[in-house]
């Protein structure tokens, strides 16, 4: 993956040197518990680090270190995909307010409630934040077997596609029909198609960013598909328990992320990523 020439974002911070103190659980952290039963993360284990938080850092956001060259991918991954989302919204006569991007180690407050490392990277759509412990990249290679600069970028790009569903609304639409589903089968395929209209997003924005800048090199898509496929949630639930339930499913199959990020690397048009007006995804 080729990010010589791309610019860093500004839109970084950094509390890998900071912490977090006090005590309380709140709504936040059961929810980003639920999140990390998706990485095959035991949620007690979420909700017993959420009860020694509070919703206040102890430190200041820090800048990146200029000898840290993982922070610098990331930041200039950022920055890539501001650009590209910048220039799509203002074809349609809209500004793209960029998401922040939070570094972090162990654990750290959002306005989401607690995270934490075990969780992987998260958008938090009320302080339109994505966050990410970079030891997950590590996690990536060891427990996925999906290594690359290119898989890495594509985690990123996902939760940026959560900050734009934000943007359009498309967030609070699902959590509507989520509250008023029949039943958990159906709360689930809405939050499926959620998911694999992120992956989308993720595609388009590899798009416009290999077409204007060349960014992608030989094996690059390999490893977006390596990684979609290692986080199916047929894939997950069947390293964890030996077996797929797919009523459960929250983020799609591995065959369904491949192939909806396929679609928007194909395609770089965002109207092509409606994954709610399909009858099959």
């Amino acid at each position: 993956m080729r990010l010589d020439d791309q610019q860093e974002s500004s839109n970084v911070e950094d509390r890998r040197r900071g912490g977090v103190s006090g005590k309380g659980i709140g709504i936040g952290t059961i929810v980003l518990a639920l999140v990390a039963m998706y990485f095959g993360v035991d949620p007690a284990v979420v909700l017993k680090v959420g009860q020694g938080l509070q919703q206040t850092s102890t430190t200041e956001a820090q800048p990146i270190p200029k000898d840290d060259p993982m922070a610098i991918f990331v930041a200039k991954v950022l920055g890539s995909t501001e650009h590209t989302w910048g220039k799509i919204f203002m074809q349609s006569g809209h500004q793209y307010p960029a998401p922040k991007l939070v570094l972090f180690t162990g654990q750290t407050n959002t306005a989401c409630g607690a995270g934490q490392a075990a969780m992987g990277p998260f958008y938090c759509p009320a302080d339109q934040k994505v966050y990410i412990d970079l030891s997950f990249y590590q996690e990536m290679k060891s427990r996925f077997n999906a290594p690359g600069d290119f898989a890495q970028a594509y985690v990123i790009a996902h939760e940026v596609g959560h900050h734009i569903q934000n943007l359009m609304g498309t967030s609070e639409q699902v959590q509507r029909a989520r509250q008023s589903a029949s039943s958990e089968a159906e709360a689930n395929q809405y939050s499926v198609r959620l998911e694999l209209q992120a992956d989308c997003y993720a595609g388009v924005w590899a798009n416009h960013a290999d077409g204007e800048n060349r960014i992608l090199e030989a094996g690059d898509v390999e490893e977006a598909m390596t990684a979609a496929a290692a986080i199916g949630d047929d894939a997950l639930q069947k390293q964890a328990q030996g077996y797929a339930v797919p009523d459960s499913f929250t983020h799609g199959t591995s065959e369904q992320r491949m192939r909806w990020f396929n679609q928007g690397l194909n395609n770089g048009d965002i109207n092509q990523c409606n994954t709610f007006d399909i009858a099959s995804l």
